[in-house]
């Protein structure tokens, strides 16, 4: 006598969740020993950068802000952030993102993978997460590290500003803190990036170097002398627009655009790479990245983003030329050597003196009348003039700016000594520089600000 057994309730097979695939994706990252050295070095190195720097007897006065590390520690963050979003960001996110996906290919892993999660787009999503919270991890770390070393080294001192304002101690703080949550965007869309190259290009070492590959190529493009709209619509102008927060009113327009368009391409490249990565045939053990796909799913759409945001820009805030004309510089000195005129006074016990008082103006040109006074250079030449209370003469002072295609100028003063030329003043951080020998200061690409 056979006996059958019938077995009606059938436990089906369902995928992993979102939140248990992300765990196990975050503990192999975490695990991996290259993401625990970057973890280490990202929250002890800066710290002990910056302090060794500030201890310094010569500072990075061609880095902005370096020239104020021995006067406040608020200035080594800064220094820090201008060096993580040229080299550090870049090289971080291809570290994790560029290499989330190609290690799965290199090891042979994805059946595994695939048979435990039992869903792509879960695979995608926890992987994603993973890599961005490990980025987040590394910002985070470089941003209070600097942060840390600057203040314990050198102190809570005021900072002074792109336009020679001084930012009380609270106020810097605030500021340093908002230009580091601004550039996660553009290292968002770094990341979008290294998604797509290791989803596209699978185990070649290509897609571990894209997003370093595509930052270096947006730098060297913000260093040529490209049109203002180009300049904006490049996710790369996020790591400089916050400088714009460092002014009076500060310079919103294009910080806002810069973290939109990075925004922009975080989302789209990320899009991108998920619908390669769940329309890819898990069953071709010889596949080795998406070959041609790679070129009309990947670089063209983000090709097709650039013209269609340098159009939108263009429109939208009128934006012609460079964005360095003769009044923009002319304004933006004035008001530097007005405010850092009055920080001197103060310094050497004068009469205190206002910046309403000094009616400063300037007046600009780049050293020939056959030369338009418009666009970067080094060769801008200015004569700042002021009136002191109770004073007939009008003073004046020279001038050589260096212009940098960002909007970025350094003003060396070229006389007379006593305004301008190199002296010591002492100060409650110890002897520091005339203030208004060299200083930096930031032209606006845009025609207007609201602050």
């Amino acid at each position: 006598m056979t006996a059958t057994v019938t077995v009606d309730n059938v436990a089906a097979a369902r995928p992993v969740s979102v939140p248990r695939g992300y765990r196990f994706e975050l503990v192999k990252l975490v695990s991996q020993w290259r993401i625990r050295l970057l973890v280490l070095a990202c929250w002890i190195a800066p710290a002990l950068f910056v302090a060794a720097v500030s201890r310094q007897s010569t500072l990075p006065s061609d880095t902005l802000f370096g020239r104020w590390m021995h006067a406040t520690g608020w200035a080594g963050p800064l220094v820090m952030l201008g060096f993580a979003g040229t080299w550090a960001l870049p090289l971080l996110t291809s570290v994790v993102a560029g290499d989330v996906f190609a290690c799965e290919d290199r090891l042979g892993t994805w059946r595994h993978l695939l048979v435990a999660v039992r869903s792509p787009r879960r695979i995608f999503v926890a992987k994603a997460l993973a890599s961005l919270t490990v980025i987040l991890l590394l910002v985070a770390g470089l941003a209070c590290s600097s942060t840390a070393g600057g203040v314990v080294a050198v102190g809570d001192q005021p900072l002074v500003g792109l336009d020679g304002h001084l930012l009380a101690p609270a106020d810097a703080a605030v500021k340093v803190l908002l230009a580091w949550v601004c550039v996660l965007a553009p290292t968002l869309a770094l990341a979008g990036i290294g998604l797509l190259g290791s989803v596209t290009l699978g185990r070649s070492p290509m897609g571990l170097l894209l997003p370093a590959l595509v930052a270096l190529a947006m730098q060297l493009a913000q260093m040529m002398p490209l049109p203002a709209a180009v300049r904006l619509a490049l996710p790369s102008y996020a790591f400089i627009a916050w400088n714009g927060l460092f002014t009076s009113p500060a310079q919103l327009g294009p910080l806002l655009i810069g973290i939109v368009v990075s925004l922009l391409w975080a989302v789209t490249a990320t899009v991108l790479a998920y619908v390669l990565f769940v329309r890819r045939d898990f069953t071709n053990l010889t596949y080795d990245g998406a070959g041609r796909r790679a070129v009309t799913a990947g670089v063209l759409p983000l090709a097709g983003l650039v013209a269609v945001t340098v159009g939108v820009v263009a429109t939208t805030t009128g934006a012609t030329g460079s964005g360095i004309e003769q009044d923009k510089v002319q304004r933006s000195l004035a008001t530097a050597f007005a405010h850092l005129y009055r920080l001197q006074t103060q310094q050497l016990n004068r009469p205190a003196v206002t910046e309403t008082q000094l009616k400063a103006t300037a007046t600009c040109d780049k050293g020939s009348v056959r030369v338009a006074a418009e666009g970067p250079g080094n060769d801008w030449r200015c004569v700042v003039s002021w009136h002191l209370p109770g004073v007939e003469a009008t003073g004046r002072a020279i001038y050589q700016l260096d212009v940098t295609p960002d909007g970025r100028f350094m003003a060396d003063g070229d006389g007379p000594k006593e305004v301008n030329g190199y002296f010591l003043v002492r100060t409650p951080a110890g002897d520091a520089p005339n203030p208004l020998w060299q200083f930096d200061g930031n032209v606006e690409l845009l025609a207007a600000s609201k602050g």
